[in-house]
């Protein structure tokens, strides 16, 4: 009888999602809109993490709709936001950049008498070795006017940045992703949605896997802006996409901010035509705008051949006008020198791969008088246990889960890496 309080003792403290064990905690903050965890927004629990920490600080993001401004200061590093679910997880706030003409001036970050003011995206990010996986960040001044003026949904202003899963949605100027050409930032797996210059600023920006989806007619993706970038931005694999609109052969690539950008496109899927001469004048004259394999919705070469290679601008406190050349494709081997190890890992080693790693699913699952057990995964931090409405569960440290519910249902045991990084899960029907 005594063993057996025991085991039932052990199995309440096992459920660890808000804290009731810290020897057996698994994220070290829960945010939870419905109350259910240690936080209900998720500036509070930045707030509350550590200054300066050296080891990654675990935040996990139920589902939900959070409408607020996020600030993430210098001193707040190792962050690890995790999201339950990218499309069902969202961050979301209504702000703009505009002056007093603008449309609705009590949005705006310029506007003393707004909530925005002195805020300049729905995240404003500064710490280093941030890494953030299966969250939607939105402007929804962009997405619902679909309308300028500038609306960020992020900034992030540090080196050592990484993104998995995400969703990033405005319409014009959606990223900045910092003005510091060391800074590295490593895009794995995402999508981001604009219309005007919707990534932009400077950067060893390398994205892998990631969509590029256009919301106008003449939809521009980036305007960079480097000065003496190792690589500067480097998109491989990824999409390009859109809606009707944009779907018009007026798309560009890219153009020109400021100083010496670079943006290259590395075996590119485009699913919506981009104009014959895919690029733009801007600010200044690329240091290079260029294609490798670029391809369409068929999978067959495009013809770069009538692609930009002219640029022109007029300065604007002389008022002179200069014009200069790129390239506007590259050779296989100045392409391969785009990769992860070069871009991201040569400086110190910095593996942000090793974060989005997921372990395998649980084995061997089973129900027995009131009790969810499965075998352990070698590796794992925890698992997240969700029911058939998506709902958590339990974020449980040990190979069981006491389940309360008292009819049938769907159950999923997820892995957590060391990292927060949700993995591969396993489903079990259970009838209680």
């Amino acid at each position: 009888m005594k063993r057996t309080k025991t085991i039932l003792l052990s199995l309440l403290v096992s459920v660890v999602g808000y804290g009731q064990n810290k020897a057996n905690k698994v994220f070290d903050m829960v945010v939870a809109s419905d109350g259910s965890g240690n936080y209900t927004s998720v500036q509070a629990a930045i707030n509350a993490a550590p200054a300066n920490s050296t080891r990654p600080y675990l935040i996990f993001i139920k589902n939900g709709v959070y409408d607020e401004l996020v600030d993430i200061p210098a001193e707040k590093t190792y962050i690890h936001l995790i999201g339950q679910d990218a499309k069902s997880t969202i961050i979301r706030h209504t702000m703009h950049c505009g002056g007093k003409d603008s449309q609705q001036f009590e949005y705006s970050v310029n506007n003393p008498q707004s909530e925005n003011y002195k805020h300049h995206a729905v995240m404003d990010n500064w710490g280093s070795n941030f890494y953030m996986e299966n969250i939607t960040l939105e402007n929804s001044w962009g997405t619902r006017q679909q309308a300028g003026p500038q609306a960020l949904a992020i900034r992030t202003f540090a080196d050592r940045m990484a993104f998995y899963n995400c969703r990033f949605l405005s319409f014009q100027d959606t990223w900045f992703t910092t003005t510091n050409d060391t800074d590295r930032h490593y895009i794995k797996d995402c999508y981001l949605e604009g219309a005007v210059d919707y990534i932009y600023g400077s950067g060893d920006v390398l994205a892998e896997e990631t969509t590029f989806y256009n919301v106008r007619s003449g939809s521009i993706i980036t305007a960079p802006c480097h000065t003496k970038a190792r690589y500067g931005y480097a998109f491989l694999n990824c999409i390009v996409d859109g809606n009707q609109k944009a779907a018009d052969g007026k798309l560009k690539l890219g153009r020109p901010w400021h100083n010496n950008p670079v943006n290259v496109w590395i075996n590119t899927k485009m699913l919506i035509p981009v104009a014959p001469e895919g690029w733009t004048d801007m600010g200044t004259i690329p240091y290079l705008f260029a294609e490798y394999r670029s391809h369409d919705n068929q999978g067959k070469l495009i013809n770069t051949g009538k692609r930009k290679t002219v640029y022109t601008y007029t300065d604007r406190n002389t008022g002179n006008k200069y014009s200069g050349s790129s390239q506007t494709t590259i050779t296989a081997s100045e392409a391969a020198k785009y990769n992860y190890q070069n871009m991201i890992m040569a400086a110190d080693g910095w593996n942000p791969r090793s974060y989005m790693e997921s372990l395998p699913a649980p084995e061997k699952l089973y129900y027995k008088k009131g009790v969810l057990h499965w075998k352990s995964v070698k590796g794992a931090k925890g698992y997240l246990v969700t029911n058939d409405k998506n709902e958590v569960v339990g974020i449980v440290k040990d190979n069981h889960l006491i389940i309360t519910q008292k009819h049938s249902q769907l159950y999923t045991v997820s892995t957590i890496n060391h990292y927060g990084h949700i993995g591969n899960k396993t489903e079990i029907h259970i009838g209680l």
